[in-house]
């Protein structure tokens, strides 16, 4: 059996996306709260925010630090399985990576340690400015891979010659049809990743009555932050479907398992896609909401999947369903706001053992759909890695055997398993500690009193003990 090395290089990238994703969704959001953790603790010194702030900043820092190993390896990806792409790419992308690290990067690694070591080292101004760098870096690196992808999805301000991409407008290039609604989008899900493992988090200690005068300060803090952000989602996601109707109909099409262009298509609430046959089996929908929704007008014309060659197609079946799978998380989110909003107005918030158990499960849906949702966007774009510009297939390394790619892909498995055991293990055991009192500093310490021997008393009081001569 041969092995292929262009299926073989598209798993081990997705699943390197797969794991990395789900650290910096999380670590831009908890950013954020930290900033708003410390600058309540500044402005209020009550030391619940205090406590709030010093836990959560230790979950960020072995987070961050997944985020960052997990994400070098794509780098070395593009050179190894990649190599066509990044030749005819590298006078855009190389300078849009560079920016990152430049950037981002710096500003981080400039201020990370302060923000989680300088805890009375140094003046609470200080640390709170810390803090608010590091969330700043993690907006700007967030800024510079989405225009990258981008640019991938809907290229602009280019031009192809020789097999090469040249920059011809930089304001183009980096400000893409679609990089707004991918930035909006991609930073309320980080907002939303944060704010459910928050709430996740504090309903287990408010369950178990760990702490609870800061739990509930951040219980609270995030029902209203997602009870305003999992509606908005939503609705920027909608935005985010209609440009993509507009510049990628193919995905759409994909995402709605709709074969045939059509007028009053159906929502297809279950379908089974069949690729090879061009048709779903066994579909339930709801006639003309799919029209309504992508073109707000009943008998608006939705395209097929099939008015473009099968070898242009993406793989129907996975884009259909993991379209799904994030709307359903999305949902779900919202359902979870608004009944924290109900419980809220009747008084019993912290009381509803039931609702409490319900928002810890709650914590993995934002990943679930974050997941999801990438795999929308980057499945769906098959097979183009620049869209309409260069397929998967002209892209990957000419000299990339399958046997490389696989050897490669089952050390990265292996790799990962590790660091994914060795951080949850970690992040358990700092859960399960729960918020600490702060250990006073070196100088606050109150040393025990004790009576001194008579060789420790001082030479010319020694004379004067009692029995001494």
């Amino acid at each position: 059996m041969e092995l292929d090395p262009l299926l073989l290089s598209r798993l081990q990238f997705a699943f390197v996306v797969s794991f990395h994703a789900i650290f910096p969704v999380f670590t831009i959001g908890l950013a954020s709260y930290l900033a708003v953790l410390n600058g309540l603790f500044y402005r209020t010194a009550n030391p619940a925010w205090e406590r709030l702030a010093n836990f959560w900043a230790r979950v960020f820092a072995v987070v961050f630090g997944m985020g960052v190993v997990s994400g070098i390896v794509m780098a070395f990806q593009f050179g190894t399985n990649w190599s066509n792409f990044s030749l005819a790419a590298s006078n855009l992308l190389g300078p849009m990576l560079s920016y990152e690290v430049v950037t981002a990067f710096f500003l981080e690694a400039a201020f990370l340690g302060v923000l989680l070591f300088g805890r009375g080292k140094v003046p609470q101004g200080v640390h709170l400015f810390a803090s608010i760098m590091v969330a700043l870096g993690t907006f700007i690196s967030a800024f510079w891979i989405l225009v990258s992808n981008s640019w991938m999805q809907t290229p602009a301000g280019t031009e192809l010659i020789d097999g090469r991409f040249h920059v011809t407008d930089w304001s183009e290039a980096i400000f893409t049809a679609s990089f707004p609604y991918r930035f909006v989008h991609f930073v309320m899900a980080s907002f939303l990743t944060g704010g459910f493992v928050v709430a996740g988090v504090s309903a287990w200690y408010l369950l178990i009555g760990r702490d609870v005068e800061a739990n509930r300060k951040a219980f609270s803090m995030c029902l209203w932050m997602l009870l305003v952000l999992a509606p908005a989602q939503a609705w920027i996601g909608d935005e985010h479907g209609l440009n993509t109707l507009e510049h990628q109909p193919t995905k759409v099409a994909a995402m709605e398992g709709n074969w045939e262009t059509q007028s009053r298509t159906p929502l297809l609430l279950f379908a089974w896609p069949d690729q090879q046959a061009q048709e779903n089996h066994l579909e339930i929908g709801i006639p003309g909401l799919a029209s309504l929704i992508l073109t707000h007008d009943l008998d608006g014309e939705v395209p097929g999947v099939s008015a473009v060659p099968p070898e242009e197609q993406p793989p129907v079946w996975w884009v259909f369903w993991s379209f799904r799978v994030m709307v359903a998380m999305g949902l779900a989110m919202i359902v979870a706001a608004l009944i924290g909003a109900w419980l809220r107005a009747r008084g019993r918030l912290y009381e509803s053992r039931g609702y409490l158990q319900f928002m810890r499960v709650m914590t993995i849906a934002p990943f679930l759909a974050v997941l999801a949702g990438w795999f929308v966007t980057e499945i769906g774009r098959a097979p183009w890695l620049v869209y309409g510009l260069m397929t998967q297939e002209e892209a990957v390394t000419p000299s990339l055997t399958g046997g490389m790619a696989l050897f490669t892909l089952i050390g990265y498995v292996l790799v990962y398993a590790v660091v994914f055991y060795a951080g949850t293990l970690y992040l358990t055991r700092v859960v399960r500690q729960g918020m600490l009192p702060e250990p006073p500093h070196d100088d606050e310490v109150e040393r025990p009193k004790r009576p001194l021997s008579a060789a420790h008393v001082p030479f010319e009081d020694a004379a004067n003990q009692p029995g001494r001569s």
